[in-house]
């Protein structure tokens, strides 16, 4: 009697995540929704490191710190453990850290700034100027700026006190769970970038999209949550595909 040949596992995403609990959250309620699947089995498999005692990435970069370094490296490397063959980081500001991490590892760890750019592009918005409402040390950072810039775009942002008095201080709500007091200080935020010129926004705090979904504003935006969410999507076909043809056959009995 024949044995017969254990398929190959299928490929699982690891999420770094945990920054925040909530932002995950959406995130794998994002991912999900965006999987062609019309069953419990044709989901991808997903390994989730939710770890929020991860210092804040805003606070360290202002400061000149690398406190999250150490936490995101052993989060990288529990996922590396548990057999996961791509990393996604649904947080905007840990994307300070993503060319480290790419060093440390042979793992594809998916852009969330990159997603977020090529899904504007795709739909052909037309925008020349775009509105970032994000975490300063994001802004900052040019996560998303010269990808932008790149593509001949430019970036409109919230000048200090905007930043200070709503957006950061949205962000802060979402986290501490007050979602109807970071919507809205955030739509009065999406509307003065709108009135200075941006003809689309990007929401680029994985917190923004949590506390602004539902709401109608005047311009199209981009959901980096989501962008992210339908890469790892496209990655995993791609690498299910990948997997089945070199499949071996099941034996003859």
């Amino acid at each position: 009697m024949n044995d017969a040949v254990m398929p190959l596992p299928l490929p699982r995403l690891g999420v770094l995540g945990g920054m925040g609990p909530l932002a995950t959250a959406d995130f794998l309620v994002k991912l999900i929704q965006a999987t062609p699947a019309a069953s419990d089995q044709e989901h991808m498999p997903v390994i989730v490191h939710n770890v929020p005692q991860v210092p804040d990435r805003s606070t360290a970069f202002l400061a000149g710190s690398d406190a999250p370094w150490p936490h995101l490296l052993d989060g990288l490397r529990t996922l590396e453990a548990a057999g996961c063959a791509a990393i996604a980081i649904p947080c905007n500001t840990a994307h300070v850290w993503h060319a480290r991490l790419e060093k440390e590892t042979a793992l594809p760890v998916l852009h969330i700034g990159e997603a977020a750019v090529d899904a504007l592009l795709r739909q052909s918005l037309g925008a020349r100027k775009v509105g970032i409402l994000a975490t300063k040390a994001t802004l900052q950072a040019r996560i998303y700026d010269d990808q932008l810039a790149a593509n001949a775009i430019d970036a409109i942002t919230p000048d200090a006190a905007l930043q200070t008095t709503h957006v950061s201080a949205a962000i802060g709500a979402v986290k501490g769970g007050r979602i109807d007091e970071a919507r809205v200080l955030l739509s009065h935020a999406a509307r003065a970038l709108i009135a200075q010129g941006a003809d689309a926004l990007l929401l680029a705090c994985t917190e923004i999209p949590v506390a602004l979904a539902g709401v109608s504003l005047d311009a199209p935006a981009i959901d980096p949550t989501d962008a992210l969410a339908r890469a790892c999507v496209g990655w995993w076909l791609d690498a299910r595909n990948e997997r089945n043809a070199s499949a071996p056959l099941e034996s003859q009995p």
